[in-house]
């Protein structure tokens, strides 16, 4: 499962959509949101990202991520 998260930078600020960034993380998952606790794990513990939303990509959402060019797997 591949799942879009975006987040701030910055926790410690209040967050802003023009400073909304994304990242993908792919895991493997039981469900959705056995595979939304594990994303957040994994980010959390290596990033100091202020998480606002995670989100399951479907095959045409990834479809069309890949196809503008923004996508790219983040790995930790």
């Amino acid at each position: 499962m591949i799942y879009k998260v975006f987040y701030q930078e910055e926790k410690n600020n209040h967050p802003q959509r023009e400073k909304t960034q994304a990242i993908y993380v792919q895991v493997d998952a039981t469900s959705e949101l056995d595979g939304r606790i594990k994303v957040r794990d994994l980010v959390e513990t290596n990033t100091d990202y202020h998480i606002e939303f995670i989100e399951l990509l479907s095959d045409k959402h990834l479809a069309y991520e890949k196809e503008t060019g923004a996508f790219s797997l983040t790995e930790f």
